[in-house]
């Protein structure tokens, strides 16, 4: 047969038949965009949390009593730098500021501006910062949802933080982040590093934690022995430690929608079997018609199969491509929070476009392969019949 009057023959088909298919379309429409939604938005999530981790240091050293996490004491620091193996140790502080008008916290870090070691992405996000003209006064740089809080209640140029002691200190509003920096610092206050510690109500001689790097990844398991044998009250957490915790989240909740999508695929593949094991007379005499010019069971097996393969690949087409306007142009509204959770403070993150092609492809032959095979067995039982029979 000829491929051209085969093809000609095949799209005839499916305008005679578009209201047959249409109730088929939409439903995979639907499957293939909640999924591709999912799919899209988890990878790009991780990637955006991988690369913040990885510019994290190799180690976090808490202190621990009863456990709960003390501030610890800055002293420790040279313990720690006497490890062979040991680069760039230094303090770290941050905690939680509680907001009372709206009942929420703001996250306040304080920075060394003049180490060397700062976490690379703060700096990237200092970039905008003139660090003379910052530390010429109590100064600020805070983040997109801050500033909008703050610009709610008339706090356009500084704000008053009240201390433990009830006195108040008085911060200039520096600056406020780029709303592209939303999805790491939506509900952050950075500031001095000294200035943090008198808002958060640490002592001088204390820090949340201390961070440390080791360059040599083969020393790492060894140096992380050594720094538990320094001191009993301490808790130590690796980089690659947090990276597989994050994974393991977000391949949670991934996997809770996947799941949900099989159930949801198999359930329409049960309908769809069912829907072409319930051959219509005319379908049968259509089949029957074509045996009596000549066609071959295979050739009809192919045209039936090529029939529902463009319907389930424009459906597939269409839902990917609804869900990357979804999730990269609407900027996935709800569901992104399932992913991130509801924080105490709306964040409107922008969510950069990461696409993985291989994800694309397995959840095509996911789709595809029942899809097809749902209809295959109904159309050759119907093939295999005699034509006279067919058309009766």
């Amino acid at each position: 047969m000829k491929n051209s009057v085969f093809f000609n023959f095949l799209f005839l088909l499916l305008s005679k038949h578009k209201s047959k298919h249409i109730a088929i379309f939409i439903i995979s429409i639907l499957i293939v965009f909640l999924t591709s939604s999912i799919l899209f938005l988890k990878n790009s999530l991780q990637k955006e949390v991988n690369s913040t981790l990885e510019n994290q240091s190799d180690f976090v050293i808490q202190k621990i009593n009863s456990g709960k996490t003390q501030n610890i004491p800055t002293s420790w620091i040279d313990d720690f730098i006497s490890i062979n193996g040991v680069t760039s140790v230094q303090q770290r502080v941050y905690g939680l500021y509680y907001f009372m008008p709206e009942n929420i916290y703001f996250t306040i870090i304080g920075i060394d501006f003049f180490e060397e070691t700062t976490n690379k992405n703060i700096k990237e996000l200092l970039n905008i910062l003139n660090i003379s003209d910052f530390l010429s006064t109590n100064s600020m740089i805070i983040g997109n949802g801050v500033k909008k809080i703050f610009d709610k209640y008339h706090y356009f140029d500084s704000y008053d933080f009240k201390l433990s002691n009830k006195n108040l200190e008085t911060i200039k509003i520096f600056k406020d982040l780029p709303k592209e920096a939303n999805i790491v610092a939506n509900d952050l206050i950075i500031m001095d590093i000294n200035l943090a510690k008198k808002i958060l109500n640490i002592n001088e001689d204390e820090a949340t934690d201390i961070i440390l790097n080791v360059p040599n990844n083969l020393e790492r398991q060894n140096v992380k022995e050594q720094i538990l044998l320094e001191h009993s009250n301490i808790r130590v957490l690796q980089k690659d430690e947090l990276k597989k915790m994050y994974e393991n989240m977000f391949n949670y909740k991934g996997g809770i929608f996947l799941i949900l999508f099989i159930v949801v695929l198999f359930t329409f593949i049960l309908i769809l079997y069912q829907r072409y094991s319930m051959i219509s007379s005319t379908d049968k005499r259509e089949i029957g018609i074509l045996k009596a010019v000549g066609w071959s069971i295979k050739d009809i097996i192919k045209l039936k199969i090529m029939e529902n393969f463009i319907v389930g690949f424009m459906a597939f087409i269409i839902g990917v491509i609804l869900a990357y306007i979804f999730i990269f142009i609407l900027n996935a509204p709800i569901l992104k929070n399932i992913f991130i959770g509801f924080s105490n403070i709306q964040n409107d993150f922008i969510i950069s476009s990461n696409i993985e092609i291989s994800s694309l492809i397995t959840l095509f032959l996911f789709f595809m392969i029942p899809f097809l095979s749902a209809v295959l067995i109904p159309v050759w039982k119907v093939a295999i019949i005699d034509s006279t029979k067919s058309m009766k």
